[in-house]
């Protein structure tokens, strides 16, 4: 019976691999991703320089969606104050233009400020599937030092190539000190 059966029946949602030192988890991480593996994470308690590149994380494309925010922002700005001054209620003083850009840059630079903001606050919890309240790996009693001095591989049961008595061989074979089932 394969893993994804039984977690289709509310069963097993993973393996948790633990390790003791961030060396051998990124090792763990280049043959985690070798072997074809693509729903699985990694957790540490302290950032590990080489992880992105061992786990196969491309760069985010926040920054384009920000990007976007900021130019919507703008342009909201812009068209908004033209409107305003120069269609809606135009007032006419001293030969002045109806629209002048200098004028009009406080609130346009504030605008696309806040937007940009804006996008990337709800962009980032979007994008990483956030607020997520509850997570199978806060079960483990183990799992615990992951803020403190342990690194933890957990290999999904969603995953095409889980299978699940194949999988823990291989879990065990990467050299951590424990594999532990996660319950759904």
């Amino acid at each position: 019976m394969s893993a994804q059966a039984s977690s289709a029946d509310g069963g097993i949602y993973g393996l948790l691999i633990e390790f003791e030192d961030p060396e051998r988890l990124v090792e763990a991480c280049h043959q985690v991703r070798e072997q074809g593996f693509q729903q699985w994470d990694a957790h540490t308690p302290f950032p590990i320089h080489g992880m992105d590149r061992a786990m196969g994380i491309r760069g985010t494309r926040l920054p384009l969606l920000i990007l976007a925010g900021g130019l919507t922002g703008l342009s909201i700005a812009l068209l908004m104050q033209w409107w305003m001054n120069a269609i809606d209620y135009p007032f006419l003083i001293s030969g002045k233009p109806l629209f002048g850009l200098p004028a009009n840059i406080p609130v346009t630079f504030e605008l696309t400020v806040l937007l940009s903001a804006l996008t990337a606050f709800f962009g980032l919890w979007g994008r990483n599937g956030m607020p997520r309240l509850y997570h199978p790996v806060f079960k483990s009693e183990r799992f615990r030092r992951a803020s403190a001095d342990r690194f933890f591989i957990v290999l999904e049961a969603s995953d095409p190539r889980f299978e699940l008595q194949r999988t823990q061989e291989f879990a065990e074979s990467l050299g951590g000190i424990h594999v532990e089932r996660l319950e759904e």
